[in-house]
């Protein structure tokens, strides 16, 4: 059953009437207090913390899987000295094998495995025989007509030529993140024929595998690699064959002077190759 329409006008008191005959409120000094006290505190909290009033930034997903390495002992090197290495290799290692380093072409000695164990790059596990364990940044540099560009070898300090043909590559320090490794590897590789800062990184290229298998730096020593590896393009790298000169790889220990000793390279060979031909 429907009501009759009835006036509104009518059924409400006067609204100024209402108005006026409101009891005045009586002013409590605790309650303004109080209020100014939790206006203060919102305004300085709002201003200890920003991300109250701003937008936190987007992290892509490529991005997040930019993970650290595993930080490495990097309080000291575990040999005081490159002899105290030696000594402990000597009865883990076939003799012929610890002989061969540095003197084989194309190998390293002693005196470059301590550098990376001091520098934090190389750790090693105390088995029969011990096990090298290195986190390896690859990265390879897009071209045209899907070329990559491929380390063909390099040429060492002692004048022996060692064969790569991988994709530029570089042993990871402590704590570095794959983006970091990238731009680092790029501007110590290849910083003698391109501008710093041209390297981008193409997102969702970034795989990460295991690979253990013998060192042709140090026969007899096995490593385990872990690969981190990312496609980029990077600015200014010439069209044609090309070679490029190694900046410094280690800072000299204490003035110890080890650097002298060990064998580094001097000059890397460079040149474009299709992706199909590349090694798995």
């Amino acid at each position: 059953m429907s009501w009759p329409p009835q006036s509104i006008n009518k059924s409400l008191p006067d609204a100024k009437s209402i108005f006026f005959n409101l009891p005045k409120p009586t002013p409590c000094l605790p309650h303004v207090f109080l209020t100014a006290i939790s206006l203060l505190f919102f305004i300085s909290s709002t201003k200890r913390n920003p991300s109250f009033v701003k937008f936190l930034p987007f992290v892509s997903s490529d991005r997040r899987r930019f993970l650290k390495i595993p930080s490495m002992s990097h309080s000291g090197p575990p040999f005081a000295t490159p002899q105290a290495l030696s000594d402990w290799l000597k009865p883990r290692l076939p003799s012929d094998s610890l002989a061969s380093w540095g003197v084989k072409p194309g190998t390293k000695n002693v005196h470059n495995l301590w550098l990376e164990l001091s520098e934090g790059e190389t750790t090693i596990v105390d088995s029969s025989p011990p096990l090298r364990t290195v986190n390896v940044v690859t990265v390879r540099v897009m071209g045209k007509d899907d070329l990559i560009l491929v380390e063909s070898r390099q040429q060492l300090s002692d004048g022996s030529f060692r064969d790569r043909f991988r994709p530029l590559s570089e042993k990871m320090k402590p704590n570095e993140t794959v983006e970091e490794a990238v731009a680092r590897a790029v501007k110590e590789e290849l910083g003698s024929v391109i501008d710093p800062g041209s390297v981008r990184i193409v997102p969702g290229s970034y795989i990460k595998k295991l690979e253990e298998r013998n060192s042709a730096s140090y026969p007899g020593l096995p490593v385990r690699y872990i690969l981190h590896s990312v496609d980029a393009w990077v600015e200014g790298v010439p069209e044609e064959d090309f070679c490029t000169d190694e900046q410094e790889e280690y800072q000299d220990l204490n003035g110890t002077m080890e650097l002298e000793k060990a064998v580094s390279v001097r000059k890397h060979f460079w040149k474009w190759v299709s992706s199909d031909s590349l090694r798995s």
